[in-house]
């Protein structure tokens, strides 16, 4: 029977502190739990509640039932302290840094004023993980297994300094499931050393430990003396100061993530991997598309989404090493695949994750199949940014304004032809999954999104045009994207209205009404608003605009996806009034010249 810390330990569990808890607990074998394998942080350290903890992790070989004595490394909290001393060559050659001899996670170096960590070097050699930083005012370094992959196995802070106090908390976290894997290969176990210290209130059953002593100190009755326990009174209550080696982990691995076995929405028995490759019809699983987020927001996977056969397909790879293939969307929020292309090769971690979004098929027949789904919507977007580029292009050939439509739009429409989506990032990012149920913040950034997408066109350009049109030249220089836009549109309409041809657009007259607000523009105006709206009174403004023209805004009671969906089927709708506009004009100007 492994030992009991918790009863062992002189202080009821019923009034221990919640921290001192945790640290006398053993860890369990689930393989999403983060166990801390270093620690350093102070808690109001002159102030009544007052909480202290140095915490190492010593790899201790063996597998025995008996405790750990107490290592001298508890109290200062770090493996090595200060740098070796010496005047003579090769003082230092036997220099072997070790918590009392044994192995450690997280190599902590400090000198009293300045504290150092990072993985130790057995640890991640070990286990074959990576590391990156994160900078600014965080100063982390994060390990990961890029071979699965798997992100964030080991994190925690790279420095702290102490003058009076920490300034800095540190906290060294590991995957259960890779901290037990290198236990297991190195047959050790995992255990903490720690000190920790506490102001408690002056209750009876800690006194009752001090049998009406002001100061005492205790240790273990018999056995190994695995906690030195000082209680002290102070400041009107009892301090508590408490060094200790509880064995934390041992090396039992934790249950392997397999993709066999599991019970998939709709079918009677469990899907294993043989039986799925031996499947020969269509059985399709209906996953729902927030599945895909894992992949969208990470820049290690490819998850660009692709158009082939008048479907349009979500397929994330790693890398070239495995991919899902055959991932079709369907509806808004749906993604189709074959089960037998889900359990193609790929680590079985992967299906797991897909299995956490499968939806059951009663559940589809209340879903419309054929609702437009994010990755079309951006695509109608596209193709009316191509066409705008292109007309815009060709205006602009007519009164001598030389632009190619990739200068105006930065899309070109080779390129989408030849590769899709891959050299714009921008598209795919505009097109990660759109939830129904999204936040006001997911909303404005992706309002955001869209805006950088569309508002590309040079104000330059546009000036240059409104100006050969005849529109005074004082009077277009301050204005901003939108307005020269809106102005441009203006001039045409009146153009199409009379059935001029486009050598008319040229003007040393100004243009009647140029200047006038357009309906059709709303929606541009829209998203701007919103790409700005970082303040409440600002969104209440969004919200009533929304409303105005023709959405329910109650809604957003239940999540911001469809006010996504009108905003952005809005702005393409007045991309496509002004693309449409500047077209008819230049099919008069073809039509004019064929007469001729």
């Amino acid at each position: 029977m492994p030992f009991d810390y918790l009863a062992a330990f002189p202080i009821p569990v019923h009034v221990m502190p919640p921290r001192l808890r945790g640290l006398l607990e053993p860890v369990g074998l689930s393989p999403s739990q983060f166990v801390e394998v270093a620690s350093m942080q102070e808690s109001d350290p002159y102030g009544e509640q007052a909480e202290h903890l140095h915490l190492l992790m010593a790899v201790v070989p063996g597998v025995g039932d008996d405790p750990v004595e107490v290592l001298s490394e508890a109290g200062g909290g770090v493996v090595e302290y200060s740098v070796p001393v010496g005047d003579t060559r090769g003082c230092s050659a036997e220099f072997s840094p070790s918590i009392s001899g044994y192995d450690y996670v997280v190599a902590v170096w400090g000198n009293g004023s300045f504290y150092t960590f990072n993985l130790a070097e057995k640890v991640w050699m070990a286990l074959g993980l990576t590391p990156r930083c994160v900078g600014n005012d965080q100063q982390r370094l994060v390990y990961d297994d890029l071979g699965l992959p798997e992100f964030g196995v080991a994190e925690g802070e790279v420095s702290s300094d102490y003058l009076w106090s920490l300034k800095r908390s540190v906290r060294w976290r590991m995957s259960n499931e890779y901290l037990r894997r290198y236990l297991w290969l190195r047959g050790a176990r995992g255990v903490r050393v720690f000190y920790y210290s506490a102001q408690l209130p002056d209750i009876p059953e800690v006194r009752a430990i001090m049998g009406g002593e002001s100061h005492v100190v205790r240790k273990p009755a018999e056995g190994a003396a695995w906690y030195e326990l000082d209680i002290r009174e102070h400041k009107g209550g009892l301090l508590l100061q408490l060094n200790a080696s509880v064995e934390a982990v041992m090396p039992a691995l934790c249950p392997e993530q397999t993709a066999d076995d599991m019970l998939w929405p709709g079918d009677a028995q469990p899907m294993t991997h043989a039986r799925a490759n031996a499947l020969v019809g269509s059985d399709s699983v209906y996953l729902d598309d927030r599945f895909l987020q894992k992949y969208e927001q990470s820049a290690f996977y490819d998850s660009t989404p692709a158009h082939a056969w008048g479907q349009w397909h979500c397929s994330p790879s790693y890398r070239g090493q495995w991919s899902f293939t055959e991932c079709r969307r369907v509806g808004r929020n749906l993604v189709q695949v074959p089960m037998r292309e889900l359990y193609k090769p790929k680590p079985d971690r992967e299906i797991v994750h897909a299995r956490s979004f499968a939806v059951d098929p009663a559940d589809l027949a209340h879903v419309d199949l054929n609702e437009e789904h994010v990755a079309a919507k951006v695509q109608r977007l596209l193709d009316v940014l191509l066409r705008l580029g292109d007309g815009l292009s060709a205006l602009g050939a007519i009164v001598e304004l030389n632009k190619s439509a990739v200068e105006l739009t930065s899309f070109d429409r080779a390129e989408v032809s030849a590769n899709g989506w891959l050299a714009y990032p921008a598209l795919s990012r505009l097109a990660q999954v759109t939830p129904l149920d999204m936040t006001q913040q997911m909303f404005l950034a992706r309002c955001k999104s869209l805006h950088e997408v569309w508002q590309r066109i040079p104000n330059g350009y546009l000036r240059s045009l409104l100006e050969r049109a005849g529109c005074p030249r004082a009077a277009v220089k301050d204005l901003a994207s939108l307005k020269l836009l809106q102005a441009l549109l203006n001039v045409i309409q009146r153009l199409n209205a009379h059935e001029e041809a486009s050598d008319a657009f040229a003007s040393a007259a100004e243009p009647e009404g140029w200047r006038d607000s357009s309906e059709a523009m709303a929606p541009l105006f829209l998203n701007n608003d919103l790409r700005i709206a970082d303040a409440h009174e600002t969104m209440e403004k969004c919200l009533t605009t929304l409303q105005r023209l023709g959405f329910d805004t109650a809604n957003v009671n239940a999540g911001y996806g469809r006010a996504l969906d009108f905003v952005m089927d809005g702005v393409i709708t007045a991309l496509g009034t002004v693309a449409t506009a500047i077209e008819g004009l230049l099919r008069r100007t073809d039509c004019s010249s064929a007469g001729r």
